[in-house]
């Protein structure tokens, strides 16, 4: 018997990645132009990014009921144990969501080894938990041993990102609409951070260069080790300034290890092109 490892869409990890890995990926679903798609699987992000800068307005919802017992009951069936790495309670309801079906799908399987984490993670904060917990299954841990090591990659953790507009955040109730302000006729760029799974202002800067220094001191400040752990980077179609980060980063750290992709059709529905994410542990977790 193994452990299976599910997650979701906002994982926001590359395609080749579930693949390769062996990780199913349950989409979130998108809502464009009173038409609905699967994250990942009918819609891509490039075109959720186009409709935003051409005037529409995507919403999203939580994975479906239906995918996600469909997803746990093929684990259940096959006699291996489930681990599904969850979006951020706090920013969807796929989690409650996915407790429910866990429920359900338990008084069938009763045997059923299953457990679902709570990162408090969204974008590649989450994929890089993911990527940690396919590491984590070489190690030849218990069962509750690899749920303990999942938990605490995830509480440790750190999310530094820029968006170039607020208001998409607020109007998807991300942030509040007292935090979003204006700043982009003053090229006023935002800082945000993940607290207890929410998205959190922090500060107000002004050009995109001196948001990029920015977020590598908040990396200093808040991080170690980091030429012994890997570096996510997501960004909502801008490949060229992600890799600019990712530059940075290697000069001022000497870091070897990224995972660099654009956020997905779900994530990216809320904070919009231009978005740029940067993900680390606070320390390297033996």
């Amino acid at each position: 018997m193994s452990i299976k490892i599910l997650t979701d869409s906002a994982s926001d990890l590359p395609l080749e990645f579930f693949h390769k890995q062996n990780v199913t990926c349950i989409p979130l679903r998108v809502h464009l132009n009173d038409k609905e798609y699967l994250d990942l699987e009918t819609i891509q992000p490039k075109e959720v990014y186009e409709a935003i800068r051409n005037g529409a307005m995507p919403k999203t919802s939580q994975a479906s009921p239906t995918a996600l017992y469909e997803a746990f009951e093929e684990v259940a069936k096959s006699g291996d144990s489930c681990i599904y790495i969850a979006f951020s309670s706090e920013l969807s309801g796929t989690y409650q969501t996915a407790m429910l079906m866990r429920e359900d799908l338990l008084a069938e399987y009763p045997d059923f080894q299953f457990s679902i984490i709570d990162t408090k993670c969204a974008s590649l904060g989450q994929g890089l938990v993911v990527h940690y917990a396919t590491q984590l299954l070489n190690k030849s841990l218990s069962f509750e041993d690899t749920c303990q090591q999942i938990k605490k990659y995830a509480s440790t953790m750190q999310h530094i990102f820029t968006v170039d507009d607020l208001d998409f955040l607020a109007q998807g109730g991300r942030v509040s609409k007292a935090s979003a302000f204006v700043g982009g006729l003053l090229n006023i760029k935002p800082l945000l951070h993940v607290e207890d799974g929410k998205l959190i202002p922090i500060e107000k800067i002004r050009g995109r260069k001196k948001v990029l220094k920015r977020m590598l001191e908040l990396m200093e400040e808040r991080g170690s080790n980091f030429k012994d752990q890997t570096i996510a980077i997501s960004h909502g179609d801008d490949e060229e300034t992600a890799l600019q980060l990712k530059d940075m980063i290697q000069e001022k750290f000497g870091c070897t290890s990224f995972i660099i992709n654009q956020i997905g059709a779900a994530v990216g529905s809320h904070a919009g092109p231009g978005t740029i994410a940067l993900f680390f542990l606070e320390d390297v977790i033996a």
